[in-house]
């Protein structure tokens, strides 16, 4: 069997700038734990795959078919070459992109504002998903239509400079990890998706330094910290805010987290999966809000995912060294001493002894690796 090179092997763009040292982006001296006590460690491709394998599990599968084909689709991989071997059959990495199309803050053109790397092992087990800072300063290859010469930028930026393939192709330079599939998501659509659950409860975490947080988008709502229900339109708004927290981005990351968590929680209630009515539309608005390579077939995968419950997904952040102004730019720096071994385990399939090793990667909770 082959071997996964690291981050730091393959080429410049996953060396970052070196040194010691690790951040995984966890919120400093306080453990946040989802209603209902479960760990944080959820995105929007589980709840979809988790509610339709349960579909399928009662005899949905010509049903969940019809909805395959209903997908959005795009070109993930178009004119790709040099890229990584898969070492492992059998197993899977999706990468998962975040947009926010309405985003009051989000003046920068098509760029992803979530990225996270969606790992299942061949023989089941856990699932892992790896959260990769947007502003992670990486080595973004040359676009094949030559509108970019290639060089180091900002990780979300590939999407703005050469479209997906040209994002897969950063990632998978920066990781050494084969994507075997891509979706995207409009977090925009999500207050359709919350709207049609019927809201969702969530924690809410004040503004550092305060009791309460204020929306700095119109119409300002201050939202009351600790756990409260909330609509589409608020959880979207309470999901943007970054600027009132000491941890900035990390902290918008989390909290896009806890929202998926608590959709996941709702989504998996039996008032739902029961309701015909309430599933219809449900499911309507998720896939309405999500789009897919030319091959991911929607069946298939939610098989992959049958077996999997809530203890059985593993949230992590990229190692890095936290945020450092380069040139004019605010950018995430890279690890590659503590970020090559994860990738490298990824590519491999041995997640499982690496998170063992690293209990303190994980995100929400200790590392459950029985």
């Amino acid at each position: 069997m082959s071997r996964v090179p690291t981050a730091g092997e393959r080429r410049r763009g996953a060396a970052g700038s070196g040194g010691r040292g690790t951040t995984y982006g966890g919120r400093s001296g306080r453990r946040t734990t989802p209603p209902g006590g479960r760990a944080n460690r959820f995105v929007l491709v589980a709840l979809i795959l988790s509610i339709v394998a349960t579909i399928g599990g009662i005899g949905g599968w010509g049903y969940l078919a019809s909805l395959n084909g209903g997908l959005d689709r795009f070109d993930a991989f178009d004119g790709l070459d040099d890229r990584p071997d898969k070492v492992v059959e059998g197993s899977l990495n999706v990468l998962v992109l975040g947009s926010d199309s309405r985003n009051p803050d989000s003046s920068e053109g098509s760029r992803a504002d979530t990225i996270m790397m969606l790992h299942v092992p061949a023989d089941g087990g856990k699932a892992y998903i790896v959260s990769l800072p947007r502003d992670l300063w990486v080595e973004i290859p040359a676009s094949e239509d030559g509108s970019w010469g290639g060089g180091m930028g900002k990780l979300n930026s590939a999407l703005s400079s050469g479209g997906l393939p040209l994002m897969v192709a950063t990632v998978e330079n920066y990781s050494g990890v084969r994507i075997d599939h891509v979706m995207e998501i409009d977090f925009d659509g999500l207050k359709e998706v919350v709207d049609a659950l019927g809201g969702v409860t969530m924690d809410v975490e004040p503004a550092t330094g305060y009791d309460t947080l204020v929306s700095i988008h119109k119409p300002y709502r201050e939202f009351q910290a600790g756990e409260q229900e909330l609509d589409g339109e608020e959880a979207l708004d309470y999901v943007r805010q970054r600027k009132q927290f000491q941890d900035g981005d990390f902290a918008r990351m989390r909290h896009q987290q806890e929202l998926l968590m608590a959709m996941m929680d709702k989504a998996t209630s039996a008032g739902i999966i029961t309701n015909p009515n309430a599933l219809q539309s449900f499911l309507t608005s998720v896939l309405d809000a999500v789009k897919v390579d030319q091959e991911f077939d929607l069946v298939a995968t939610a098989l992959q995912f049958s077996h999997l419950r809530s203890d059985d997904l593993v949230f992590l952040t990229c190692p890095n060294l936290g945020s450092q102004i380069i040139g004019d730019e605010d950018v995430v720096v890279s690890d590659p001493e503590n970020a090559g071994p994860m990738f490298q385990a990824i590519g491999n399939d041995e997640m499982a002894e690496w998170v063992k090793n690293h209990p303190d990667a994980v995100k929400g909770s200790d590392a459950d690796t029985q």
